[in-house]
């Protein structure tokens, strides 16, 4: 190590040659000096390429940040709007139930088992859900109510649902009863003798008159009071030609003294559809209907019936 190495510098041409002497140590030293500064300078580059990257990320980073901070608002947004449209099928929920029960009482139904409680035992509505709640603080609080709300509501419509289908069973059994109740006049004419008791014209004596009398000329049409079955159409002693219309529910309707049959039995008839001719068939003074009513079998006054 204690030698010298020599180095000759040729100059450009004309100029002499220089001769520099170096010892071995301080080669060794410089070559050290130039390995370090390599070194020095290879982590710097590797620092700034790690710096720049971390920057990169950091932007990354800080734009998902604000991306998500975002969401958040608008999903805090949508929880508080579904608190409000919660809230809305509420108050439609128990204005329908309302409704049902005010359609109970004009139809004369009582009210059913289940509207009472339609939000469960009791039946107390559960309060409003606070849609303006800081979502910052009560988030799960809210999202947990609404949770249970919507459930009270899902059992709620069913419950609702079940009672208007029963509400429209009644109303569809009290149509149909309407509908097979005598509820018009069978005939255009003049009430020559009413239900109840009256003078026979034949006796002169007293008797219970079991029908309504109309008198109107040969042919006048007559009209069935209800919806029916037509159970007989044909002769019956005094009563003359006579048309029996059944009417479901205990109800007969009778039509006597007609000059001719427009329907036969079995025939089904809707209320108005004309049904024969007023005549002066059996035992009568003149041209007229004999109308009568039956509940369970027994005459009932028509007019209590007749609507129009």
């Amino acid at each position: 190590m204690g030698g010298k190495i020599t180095f000759f510098m040729f100059g450009a041409s004309g100029a002499p040659v220089r001769q520099v002497n170096v010892s071995k140590a301080s080669l060794v030293c410089i070559a050290f000096l130039a390995m370090g500064c390599m070194t020095a300078a290879g982590f710097g580059i590797y620092d700034y390429y790690q710096l720049k990257k971390t920057v990169i990320d950091n932007r990354h980073l800080e734009r998902k940040t604000e991306s998500q901070i975002y969401e958040i608002a608008l999903q805090r947004k949508q929880i508080q709007s579904f608190a409000k449209e919660v809230n809305a099928l509420k108050s439609k929920i128990v204005a329908l139930n309302d409704f049902e029960k005010r359609i109970r009482i004009i139809a004369g139904i009582a009210p059913s088992d289940k509207q009472k409680g339609i939000f469960g035992v009791g039946g107390s509505t559960p309060e409003d859900l606070n849609a303006k709640i800081p979502l910052t603080e009560k988030h799960n609080t809210l999202v947990r109510e609404m949770n249970d709300q919507v459930e009270q509501l899902d059992l709620a419509s069913v419950v609702q649902e079940e009672s208007f289908e029963s509400l429209m069973k009644h109303l569809i059994d009290q149509g149909n009863l309407l509908a097979h109740t005598p509820a018009i006049r069978p005939a255009r004419g003049m009430v020559t003798s009413k239900f109840g008791n009256r003078v026979s014209p034949f006796t002169g004596q007293s008797e219970f008159h079991e029908g309504l009398d109309i008198a109107n000329s040969h042919g006048t049409p007559v009209v069935a009071a209800a919806d029916g079955v037509v159970t007989f159409a044909d002769v019956k002693s005094a009563w003359g030609n006579m048309i029996m219309v059944s009417h479901g529910h205990g109800m007969v309707s009778c039509y006597a003294h007609l000059s001719r049959f427009l329907k036969k039995t079995g025939d089904k008839v809707k209320r108005g559809e004309i049904i024969g001719e007023i005549g002066a068939t059996g035992r009568t003074t003149g041209p007229h209907l004999h109308y009568e009513v039956r509940l369970n079998g027994t005459p009932v006054n028509p007019e209590k019936y007749i609507l129009n």
